[in-house]
């Protein structure tokens, strides 16, 4: 069953024991990052935060705001109405072997058709409870400081005249040398001016006034792509951002899905319920009907780029200041018990690595259409992404292992991957202490080693030029005569099962003091 609403999705967590409510007064500025970042770094992932009366320079926002909803592996799969996701994986995984296909494309093809099963496909509706609140601003921005007196409007109270403006939102201002208060959590409409192909991303939101925001697009992303087509043909390009609804909308905006897949056909796939979208007031795109919020405006070709950030970033460091589109905000329409999600980056462990982890697990059937000999994959947090993943193959011939780093390579995100360490099956990728063991013993520097180049996360500030850069892959596998290895290779200490199994035996009768 889908949540209906980002309050029914927080509700649901309070009733299972995952939610904590802070009543008193927490401010948007550093402070609910200061107090999310210890909860998010508890054992398993903490809890999830619901801050009852944040405030915006001093004054309380009528809207509420979660934080680390999605931040445990246990709140994962409650999002996915499910009691894992690796359950979730194995029955997309079962939906793509129903009839085996011979390469990636026929795999891609059915995972498009897998998705549009069980309501999947989205449906247009004429209206919803995103529209409960309407503004719509048809006149330049002027003001610069935050609404005096927001109204709480979850009491009923019909507020002033003036209607409000990104400034009354709960926006946080993350860590201290941040540029300005970002949206960190929202869903990022577009559409490819050429083919009318929907694009959902997660791409970070500043706040530059009450009326206009920097919008960061990384230039390997696929919104980017569409903003290129219009700067090209000097056209308005409109742009809608909504946050909260289903989780599965933020989840489905930052997963790994093919070019070309609607992320709302994921989305009503997992959440086994179409995606109602409703057309936005000042354009032409559509939004989830449930969304809690929705920010609607455009982008124009014509102004020039500006200065965005820096901005705390997942990678553990601040992302300099880079030139990027400018959004212009046309209307806020929101739910009248609307609910502001948000989430926080920075030194991990943080919130994205359960989310990005849940991405793994459930694409991990996809990439073995593509690569049978995978068994499997893991992103460590301390990875932050893109710097590190570790891969388990079952190998039956020489330099297996290097077809596998390569062909991550060249799929879609995996891109953007600094270091891929390929190990043998037996070995568990989500126990470092394992991982590096045998990366460190079962390797030569210079023979089991490989240097390349190619793109890289515009977030990472070791390389030379932004979006380009360096990779290396390491060999850690046990090594065949057919690789250049011509002494025999040791086998790894293990006890006698027999053995261990009577000293379990004997250990479980003996009394200890």
């Amino acid at each position: 069953m889908a949540f209906l609403s980002f309050r029914a999705w927080v509700d649901h967590l309070e009733a299972a024991g995952e939610l904590v409510r802070v009543r008193q007064p927490v401010a948007t500025e550093l402070e609910i990052t200061a107090w999310a970042d210890r909860e998010m770094k508890s054992p398993g992932g903490g809890k999830a935060l619901l801050f009852e009366h944040p405030t915006v320079n001093g004054v309380r926002s009528p809207f509420p705001v979660a934080v680390n909803t999605l931040g445990s592996w246990r709140r994962m799969a409650l999002s996915l109405r499910a009691d894992s996701v690796e359950a979730v994986a194995a029955e997309l995984g079962a939906l793509l072997h129903a009839k085996p296909p011979t390469g990636i494309r026929e795999a891609l093809a059915l995972l498009g058709k897998a998705m549009e099963l069980r309501h999947a496909r989205p449906v247009t509706v004429r209206s919803g409870p995103c529209k409960d609140v309407i503004h719509r601003f048809d006149a330049p921005a002027t003001r610069a400081e935050p609404w005096p007196q927001a109204p709480d409007i979850l009491a009923g109270e019909t507020g002033p005249a003036a209607p409000p403006t990104l400034l009354d939102l709960p926006i946080l201002k993350c860590w201290p040398s941040d540029g300005g208060r970002f949206v960190t959590l929202p869903c990022v409409v577009t559409r490819d001016p050429d083919t009318g192909d929907r694009n959902v991303g997660m791409y970070r939101v500043q706040v530059y006034d009450d009326r206009t925001t920097g919008l960061h697009w990384q230039l390997q992303k696929v919104a980017a792509r569409h903003g290129r087509r219009y700067y090209e043909t000097g056209t308005r390009m409109p742009v809608a951002i909504f946050l909260g609804g289903d989780p599965m909308y933020p989840f489905a905006a930052t997963a790994p899905l093919p070019d070309g897949i609607d992320e709302f056909l994921l989305a009503g796939y997992l959440r086994k319920r179409s995606v109602e979208l409703v057309r936005c007031e000042t354009n032409d795109l559509e939004v989830p009907a449930d969304a809690d919020i929705v920010i609607e405006g455009y982008v124009d070709p014509k102004e020039p780029l500006r200065m965005e950030g820096p901005f705390g970033d997942h990678t553990g460091f601040y992302t300099l200041p880079e030139p990027y589109p400018v959004f212009h905000v046309t209307a806020i329409t929101h739910r009248r018990d609307a609910v502001y999600p948000a989430t926080i980056v920075g030194v991990p462990p943080m919130e994205d690595f359960y989310i990005g982890g849940a991405s793994v697990k459930l694409f991990l059937p996809v990439f073995r259409m593509n690569f049978p000999e995978i068994v499997d994959m893991s992103l460590p947090a301390e990875g932050v992404f893109h710097n590190l993943v570790v891969v388990s193959i079952r190998k039956t011939y020489p330099m297996q292992a290097y077809k596998v780093m390569h062909g991550l390579w060249g799929m879609g995100q995996m891109m953007f991957t600094k270091y891929i360490i390929v190990v043998d099956e037996d070995v568990d990728v989500h126990d470092t202490r394992e991982v590096l063991f045998r990366w460190l013993s079962n390797t030569d520097p210079q023979r089991d080693g490989l240097m390349t180049r190619g793109p890289a996360d515009v977030l990472d500030h070791t390389t030379p030029d932004v979006g380009v850069g360096s990779k290396m892959g390491f060999d850690a596998t046990r090594k065949l005569p057919g690789e250049g290895f011509k002494r025999r290779w040791p086998p790894l200490i293990r006890m006698d099962e027999a053995v261990t199994s009577r000293v379990d035996a004997l250990r479980g009768g003996t009394s200890r003091a």
